[in-house]
């Protein structure tokens, strides 16, 4: 936990030199993504703020305080000692191993790294430590600042059964629900059927999704107080649960409010935040397509009243649940920056961290509540390391073997803290980064993010890209007919990748071929001239079998310079393009229509696996001879998956409920897995003996590790 030494120092420094350009960068980012830091010369803030977090969000916070000169320190655990933020800050300390317990939870070790580097004031970012009353009160203790609010108001909103009852008396509708801490799970089952199924299981001092369960019957509400105490007591050390109705297929918009220790206080506008898995947020635009003005204005009141009744000073959300009559009910308050942020300073064109510092200092609020403009519409699009195809996103872990952000787009911005080489692990948030468009229309920014998802190339873990393209381009979204129950009802059997229909097919095995080709033809030359002799006479015709899943498609390809006509399905295709096969982005013209394809992977074989409109297709290019005599080969014959348990995603496990021996029934649990923080119960695919057990608690599992054997 020594602070900063030379070689973290010079390492920095080399950062430094290597990304010149990098502020300037993010000043041209910042520009197109609709807001700026404007700084009055004249007002004094802090010579030194140090970042009680990581990743994307520490980055962001970087970077606005080095438009207003402030000086940076970075926290950090020994896994993350090369991590971009560490190496964009002016000073990093280490303070303590991988597991966020030890290091970004650690509140003594963050203590001694702010007296050690003199740091006067702390921005905590959102997550670990930033609505921790105890973290607060210590800084105030020793007379550093905290950018947020009081203790007062983290206790007051941090606390799910308070705040509700402090939102009541201030006027501010709520969810019916029982007002107190539920103790044992029978108490549980009792008031749930007080207040008439389906109930929503919370922690008291939750947020981001984490210990929170819908039951619909007694069963799901022991199983789900059960699942929901260990998570609350796993990320915030607190297991008190909550119960409150579930209204089943509601809109979750929020509203960011704004505040300074004057009494002063604004709202800026709503934010769109219904498309989410297992309560976290996929997804989000401002403003809503939703609210009118006048529902608009009756929720940024109602959420004013609230802050204003806590004496809240800084930036906060307050989030609702709204009906599909337009009645809306507080959900709760988030007394931090929150992760959505960048989609309101779009549209309003604050730079919300500037304003945190600033009210942090005691300056008053610069802006009226008529100052607050809705300029435009902005979309936000979580990308994660995660496999979209397993209920909606299990975290994938990894390392970023290439990475390329689609920062040569206009109006997109991209706020991330990694770059080519990073580790993605077990032990963090699996968010790879924040990509946010903005456009004058919804449909603009709509267009523009579909773009830049098509641009952005990761490769080394599986991500999110899939999902998120087919969610922006559904009719429903696009029509704006969403609640929290969208990814359900869109895909009642899960997630399954872009489905083709004709023409696609056709364009996506017409782009195959015509890769296969141009990938031979190249390999034939060498510094521009063939490889063998000058009297090979080259093809401009080809014959050939292209294999998509289960089906094989006869194509003819012929070549004129750079355009490919690709005869397939009894249909034409044309295909042209630079073909720079070193290049991981793909651009193509087909049939007059720009694609952005990615060869994600090809062999000699002719296998060729294309990212096409967002999701991985795997193609086997084949000459007609090969073709023929390839179903002489064997097929592989799939693993019986009823009799096995593999684990869907690396973790650690948390419990194991069988042993060699019992029996156990179809759905049963059989043991725990948990990752970042969510706790994932494995049950059995059959009714069968139990052969064998491979893991035990306190052990790390990878994805597809075997967990247990049944007979």
């Amino acid at each position: 936990m020594a602070a900063h030494s030379i070689p973290a120092a010079l390492n920095r420094l080399l950062f430094a030199v290597k990304h010149a350009s990098f502020q300037s960068r993010c000043c041209t980012v910042a520009s197109k993504a609709q807001y700026s830091t404007v700084c009055d010369p004249n007002e004094k803030t802090f010579d030194k703020i140090l970042i009680a977090n990581r990743g994307e969000i520490a980055c962001r916070v970087i970077k606005t305080c080095k438009k207003m000169g402030i000086q940076t320190v970075a926290v950090h655990s020994d896994v993350d000692s090369s991590a971009v933020h560490v190496k964009m800050a002016d000073e990093a300390v280490c303070v303590g191993p991988a597991p966020t317990g030890k290091s970004y939870l650690n509140m003594d070790a963050i203590m001694d790294a702010i007296r050690s580097t003199g740091a006067q004031a702390v921005h905590p970012g959102y997550g670990f430590l930033s609505e921790n009353k105890e973290f607060a009160r210590r800084l105030a203790a020793e007379g550093v600042m905290f950018i947020g609010p009081d203790t007062h108001a983290i206790q007051a909103m941090g606390d799910k059964i308070e705040s509700k009852l402090i939102a009541k008396a201030a006027k501010v509708n709520t969810i019916p629900g029982f007002d107190g801490v539920v103790k044992t799970v029978e108490e549980a089952v009792t008031i749930a059927q007080d207040i008439g199924y389906p109930v929503m299981i919370k922690a008291s001092a939750g947020g981001g999704g984490k210990g929170m369960r819908i039951a619909w019957n007694e069963e799901e509400t022991r199983e789900g107080f059960r699942f929901s105490s260990q998570e609350a007591a796993s990320s915030f050390g607190d297991d008190r649960l909550l119960i409150e109705k579930f209204i089943d297929n509601p809109r979750h918009i929020e509203i960011q409010v704004l505040a300074d220790k004057h009494g002063n206080a604004l709202w800026l506008n709503e934010r769109e935040c219904s498309i989410q898995r297992r309560n976290q947020k996929v997804v989000e635009e401002a403003p809503s397509t939703f609210l009118d003005a006048t529902t608009r204005r009756a929720m940024g009141e109602q959420a004013v009243q609230l802050a204003k009744a806590v004496q809240y000073s800084s930036a906060g959300t307050v989030e609702f649940l709204v009906d599909s009559q337009k009645n809306f009910y507080f959900l709760e308050m988030n007394t931090r920056l929150q992760v959505e942020h960048p989609i309101t300073e779009c549209i309003t064109g604050l730079d919300l961290v500037e304003q945190m510092i600033r009210v942090a200092k005691g300056y008053r609020l610069q802006h009226k509540q008529e100052d607050i403009p809705i300029n435009g519409w902005a979309v936000e699009s979580r990308v994660y390391a995660e496999d979209p195809y397993k209920s909606f996103g299990l975290p994938s872990i990894g390392r970023l073997s290439q990475y390329q952000e689609p920062l040569n787009l206009i109006n997109v911005r991209v706020d991330s803290g990694i770059q080519e080489g990073s580790d993605i692990s077990i032990y963090y948030d699996p968010m790879i980064s924040k990509l946010v468009t903005y456009g004058a229309t919804r449909a603009e920014a709509l267009a523009k993010m579909e773009v830049a998802l098509d641009n952005y190339v990761i490769r080394g873990v599986t991500h999110n890209i899939p999902l998120l393209r087919e969610i922006i381009t559904h009719p429903r979204f696009i029509s704006g007919d969403i609640s929290t129950n969208f990814l359900p009802e869109v895909y009642p059997d899960g997630f399954q990748g872009h489905q083709l229909e004709a023409e696609g097919r056709r364009e996506l095995l017409a782009s195959a071929a015509a890769l296969h080709i141009a990938a031979q033809l190249r390999s034939q030359k060498f510094l521009g001239n063939l490889r063998v002799s000058a009297t090979h006479q080259e093809h401009s015709r080809w014959e050939l079998c292209v294999e998509l899943g289960k089906e094989r498609h006869t194509v003819e390809v012929t070549r004129s310079g750079n355009t490919y006509t690709v005869e397939v399905d009894g249909g034409r295709v044309e295909v042209s393009g630079e073909w720079n096969l070193a290049s991981p982005l793909l651009p193509l013209t087909v049939n007059g229509t720009h694609r952005m394809l990615q060869c994600l992977s090809r062999d000699a074989s002719g296998e060729i696996t294309l990212q096409y409109l967002g999701t991985s297709f795997k193609v086997h290019v084949l000459s007609k001879l090969a073709a023929d005599l390839s179903s002489y080969m064997p097929e592989k014959v799939p693993e019986d998956t009823s009799s096995i348990l593999r684990s869907p995603m690396p973790g650690a496990v948390v419990a194991v409920s069988v042993k060699p021996g019992d029996t156990v029934a179809e759905g049963q649990e059989i043991c725990v897995i948990e990752a970042m923080k969510m706790q994932n119960s494995m049950t059995a695919a059959k009714t069968a003996k139990v052969k064998s057990v491979h893991c035990k608690p306190g052990e790390t599992v990878g994805e597809g590790d075997l967990l247990v054997e049944l007979e």
